[in-house]
């Protein structure tokens, strides 16, 4: 995957590699020491069943390695997104 600006981000939808909308991109978060991200901040859609995902309130945790392109939406591999939970 290439380099990507953060603000690039900013409100981007997040969308599962079988094409179900999870949500909209909230915040990040980084890795202070070595600048990596580490997880996206995803505010769930309202039809997505969150049971089963790393949640904190109404935020959603998506692990950066489950990210597989970022286009139009950021497309994750929803596998690896239910066995970071």
């Amino acid at each position: 995957m290439s380099k990507t600006f953060c603000r690039v981000l900013a409100k981007k939808r997040v969308m599962s590699n079988d094409g179900m909308l999870i949500g909209t991109i909230k915040n990040i978060m980084v890795d202070l020491g070595t600048g990596q991200v580490v997880d996206l901040i995803v505010k769930p859609d309202d039809s997505f069943k969150t049971d089963g995902y790393r949640m904190d309130g109404d935020k959603m945790f998506v692990p950066f390695e489950a990210v597989k392109d970022i286009k139009d939406y950021i497309v994750v591999d929803r596998y690896l997104l239910k066995k970071s939970a």
